[in-house]
């Protein structure tokens, strides 16, 4: 199965030439979530169950617009957010489908107060 970019558009019609053409959208240029999901296959059959969870949390990403995923990502840096903070960000990632996001975030809360990495 050839890889599809977000748009649907199989990733062999993202050329050179499409770009010149004007094209491709920026939807074009983002990756499916099908697709992370075969990579987060082939990690797990080659042993590498680490990769697989990284990949899968990343297609659940993929509906959530850059801005929210860029503020998480602030958010989760040490001393950024208090536990409640955090709980509500988990909490919102729950309601947004990213479930493996959700528990992440839950599991560096965790890590956070028993180090005393939360304001």
């Amino acid at each position: 199965m050839t890889p599809i970019a977000k748009s649907g558009r199989p990733v062999t019609d993202l050329t050179l030439d499409a770009v010149r053409a004007g094209e491709l959208t920026p939807e074009d240029v983002r990756i499916h979530p099908e697709t992370l999901e075969r990579q987060a296959q082939v990690a797990q059959d080659h042993g590498n169950p680490q990769l697989a969870a990284n990949f899968r949390r990343a297609a659940e990403l993929t509906d959530i617009p850059d801005a929210k995923v860029m503020a998480i990502y602030e958010a989760l840096r040490p001393g950024r957010s208090s536990l409640a903070q955090l709980a509500a960000i988990a909490d919102e990632l729950d309601a947004l489908g990213a479930p493996a996001n959700a528990a992440l975030v839950r599991e560096a809360a965790a890590t956070y107060a028993d180090r005393g990495l939360a304001h």
